[in-house]
């Protein structure tokens, strides 16, 4: 059984019937058409006969002269049958052919009489082969023109089944009679099987066909009443645009509300014909007339949109759905306009609230949510990708905490409007909350483009704020997931750009990341290496190695800086700067800054005195309240003197966000204890910052000190510049990452205090600390006895022992001693005499030996004045003489006042 609808005629509703079997599907053109509707599918199906009717006439005649010719190519005597056949045959088409053209002809009776004809024609042919077959052996031409002509309703009538069945078994009938072999008999009816079965297969397509747009027409039909029944209801109407913006379709109902007709709306772009409310009214920057551009040019549903015509006082809600072919090719937008009562306005208004950021208007968190969820199904339906960015921005918290929640609000709604200025029409806006914002850019997938929009969105958001007086300058971080279409949704998708974001605050922050699958694991790791820390302290795990800060003259250790490392079970050695980034980020800086703090106090408490430590404070301890009562309880236990503890801090606690950590730190510098400013050169401290900020030493980073001895190297200059700030400002410097000889030999050059750098020592475990420190000579500086100010002086002389003479390098010179460089170790307290040419003979003392370097204590004081080389110079020769060295300058104008001994020393 062939199972269709029925046909012909549909259910009264427009839906299809029950299957009919085979027999009823060859029936189906010989039945009246059962109402009016079916009468123009019947009438078309037998219009096809009389369109036919010619071709088959032509094709009989064919058959009847190629059967006659067959004869006379085989030199026999034409037989009458040819002629006899022709005749019958063309007026049998003639006769059907008139009737046809009968206007009042019902087409099941049409397709009755094109049956009689079929049959009446088989007959003819099957008489004809009987006739001829009876007087021998037929041409081979002449059974072929027979077969063919019996046959030859079969592509005529093809689409009636019976009547392409019934041409099928006339062409057999007639291979009987032409007496042909079994084989060829059973090959034409396997034929004739297929070529039925074609038929039946075509008739019932057409039907099915017929009553798809039947059903089509009748949805139509009623979709077209309820659309006119609502318009004429006064409540509302229907809109339609092109793909490019232009109104097709406008109803009578918005037509009259303009006093225009409606076909004069056609053709109108639909931005011209109605207007935002917040548009009209001029307030262009409103976030809900962007909003309906935004959704036309991206191709994007809308909804409670209020609406109203130029110059009139009626108002409507609109919403507007796009509409795609199979294809996700655009085909325009379709919605409704609702009348907006009073009520309806006051529940708009009540949803736009509840929808909407009440400090800066964008959409709020749970409308974001919804419109992504909308632009994802839109984009499988588009087949097109679709981006989502989570934007953070860049200290906004100490914005907050500085200058208050009001200004901190106002920055918002700044930072909102410059948001939306950038995305523009490419996306939707919105703010999550505190800092965070997101933006939707559906059919946006490339990440050239994408790249180009974060960077234009971050350089937009970091440009300085005037607020209330205040300017306020902030930054932003972007991660970008880009869904694609059909294989995303929601919640993976902004995970994907929560990932992204993390990437990019870790990267520098100011920056943007995509998201990329390693992001997976990469967090996954996070997230068991955060469990593994909460666990670290109870295990044991945790250790503080001490890494020297060597003088730079006399390579004697003065510090030592506490560095963190986690032994993990199974990871190994963790570095300080990962162990930190995580401990901050999982909430545990607080418990572990305490208890490194405590452990290196009680460490350097078994040190000598002039051996200090220092300790290296994140952001996160310095915005913590009880640091001061930290470090004062870790004194306390310890026993430890407050000058011997160092804390070091980055440049960030001096910038106008970290506000709150300099306060902190003005705390800590009245418990005594130093400060140093760590990684100095590479943020954004300024020198006003570093000015007013108590710091007793600067480090300079070690990216500076990294090739500052090579040909051609600025580092060098910057080096001397901070030296020279240091100096003049009171302050230690100490150069970190030395590594090379050159490298340490530029740093004493250049004046450095100290140096720390693996060309003296790798961090050491607490006990190799503990030895070195025992084990190390006090300076003047922390053993309590003063000496004269020194100065940088190179110069060759010779120290003389007995009758020998040893060639020295000058290094440093005050009115008390000096230090020189010498390849012969002397012993402590030798008795010898410094020549230094001009200057004369010193008599001296070897106070100590190390390394090559010989520290002299003259035996009377030496004036100064004495170095400057007069009368050896050629004639005409004027010699440039250092400020101490100039005539009337005294020993104590040399002195200059400094804030500390090893700022004087260098001077």
């Amino acid at each position: 059984m062939i199972r269709t609808g029925r046909f012909p005629g549909l259910d009264g509703d427009g839906a299809a019937a029950a299957p009919l079997p085979l027999r009823r599907l060859l029936a189906i053109d010989f039945v009246r058409p059962r109402d009016e509707e079916d009468l123009p599918i019947a009438a078309d199906r037998a219009r096809t006969l009389a369109v036919s009717l010619p071709l088959l006439t032509a094709a009989h005649l064919l058959w009847c002269a190629l059967l006659a010719l067959a004869f006379l190519a085989d030199d026999r005597a034409v037989p009458l049958a040819p002629a006899w056949l022709a005749a019958g045959l063309l007026g049998l088409d003639l006769g059907l052919a008139r009737l046809l053209r009968r206007p009042e002809l019902a087409p099941h009776r049409a397709v009755c009489a094109a049956t009689a004809h079929g049959i009446a024609c088989g007959l003819l042919w099957i008489l004809a082969a009987i006739s001829l077959s009876g007087s021998g052996a037929l041409p081979l031409a002449a059974q072929f023109a027979i077969l063919a002509g019996a046959g030859a309703t079969l592509p005529a009538f093809f689409i009636i089944p019976a009547l392409a069945i019934l041409a099928c078994l006339a062409a057999f009938a007639a291979g009987v009679a032409l007496r042909l072999a079994s084989p060829l008999l059973g090959a034409g009816g396997v034929f004739a099987l297929i070529l039925s079965t074609l038929s039946l297969m075509r008739a019932r397509d057409f039907i099915l066909r017929e009553e798809q747009r039947r059903s089509l027409e009748a949805e139509a039909g009623k979709a077209r009443r309820f659309v006119e029944d609502f318009e004429a209801s006064g409540r509302g109407w229907f809109w339609e645009t092109n793909p490019g913006g232009l109104l097709s379709y406008a109803s009578d109902a918005l037509a009259r509300h303009l006093g225009l007709d409606a076909p004069t709306l056609a053709g109108r772009r639909f931005e011209e014909v109605l207007l935002v409310e917040e548009e009209e009214e001029g307030e262009g920057e409103g976030e809900a007339c962007r909003t309906l551009g935004f959704h036309l040019a991206a191709r994007f549903p809308f909804a409670d949109l209020v609406v109203r015509a130029p110059g009139r006082e009626t108002s409507w809600l609109l919403s507007g759905t796009p509409n795609f072919d199979p294809y996700g090719r655009f085909l325009g937008f379709r919605g409704l306009g609702t009348n907006l009562s009073e009520q309806k306005r006051t529940e708009a208004e009540q949803s736009k609230l509840a929808r909407t950021d009440s400090l800066t208007g964008l959409p709020n968190r749970a409308m974001m949510r919804a419109t992504l969820e909308a632009a994802l199904v839109n984009a499988a339906e588009r087949r097109q990708g679709c981006a989502l960015m989570l934007i953070d921005l860049d200290r906004f918290k100490q914005v907050n905490d500085t200058l208050g929640h009001p200004i901190g609000d106002k920055l918002l709604g700044k930072v909102a409007a410059r948001l939306r200025q950038v995305i523009g029409q490419d996306g939707q806006v919105g703010r999550l909350g505190g800092d965070e914002f997101e933006a939707i850019l559906p059919g946006l997938a490339e990440e050239g483009r994408l790249g180009a929009l974060a960077e234009a969105l971050i350089r937009e958001v970091s440009r300085p704020y005037s607020i209330d007086g205040h300017q306020v300058a902030i930054g932003a971080s972007v991660g970008i997931a880009v869904a694609r279409p059909g294989k995303a949704w929601a919640d993976g998708l902004v995970k994907e750009a929560d990932l992204a974001l993390y990437a990019a605050k870790h990267g520098g922050r100011g920056t943007y990341r995509f998201f990329r699958e390693e992001m997976h694991e990469e967090a996954a790791e996070r997230q068991v290496l955060e469990n593994d820390l909460r666990h670290a302290l109870v295990r044991d795990q945790l250790k503080l190695l001490y890494q020297p800060i060597v003088d730079a003259v006399s390579e004697e250790p003065v510090a030592f800086e506490a560095l963190l490392l986690w032994h993990h079970p199974t990871r190994g050695v963790l570095p300080a700067s990962r162990t930190v980034a995580l401990a901050e980020e999982a909430g545990l800086m607080g418990r572990i800054g305490d208890w490194v703090i405590r452990s290196a106090c009680n460490e350097a408490a078994a040190w000598p005195d002039h051996i200090r430590v220092a300790i290296n404070l994140s952001f996160a301890q310095l915005a913590d309240p009880a640091l001061p009562a930290i470090v004062t309880g870790a004194l306390a236990s310890s026993g430890l003197d407050p000058g011997r503890l160092e804390l070091e801090v980055g440049e960030a606690t001096f910038t106008d966000e970290g506000a709150a950590g300099g306060e902190r730190l003005a705390v800590l510098r009245a418990l005594g204890v130093r400060l140093a400013l760590d990684n100095f050169g590479t943020g954004r401290c300024s020198l006003g910052h570093l000015r007013d900020a108590p710091l007793d030493k600067i480090k300079i980073d070690r990216s500076f000190v990294r090739g500052a001895a090579e040909p051609g190297s600025r580092n060098a200059a910057i080096v001397r510049a901070i030296v020279v700030l240091a100096e003049s400002l009171g302050m230690d410097t100490t150069a970190e990452g030395a590594e090379t000889l050159e490298e340490l030999a530029l740093i004493r050059r250049l004046g450095c205090s100290q140096v720390q750098g693996f060309i003296f020592s790798k961090p050491v475990s607490a006990a190799e600390a503990k030895a070195l420190a025992a084990d190390s000579l006090p300076s003047a500086e922390l053993a309590g006895f003063g000496r004269p100010p020194r100065h940088r002086l190179i110069r060759m002389g010779s120290i003389r022992i007995g009758d020998e003479a040893l060639a020295v390098r000058l290094r440093n010179i005050s009115e008390g001693g000096a230090m020189v460089e010498c390849d012969r170790p002397l012993a402590e307290g030798t008795k010898v005499e410094l020549d230094l040419d001009a200057a004369g003979i010193l008599g001296s003392e070897v106070r100590w030996c190390q390394r090559g370097r010989i520290a002299l204590k003259f035996d009377r004081r030496f004036p100064l004045g004495r170095l400057a080389r007069t009368g050896r110079g050629k004639a005409g020769t004027t010699m440039l003489k250092p400020d101490y060295l100039q005539p009337g300058a005294s020993p104590a104008a040399a002195r200059a006042p400094a804030r500390s001994p090893l700022a004087a020393k260098r001077r």
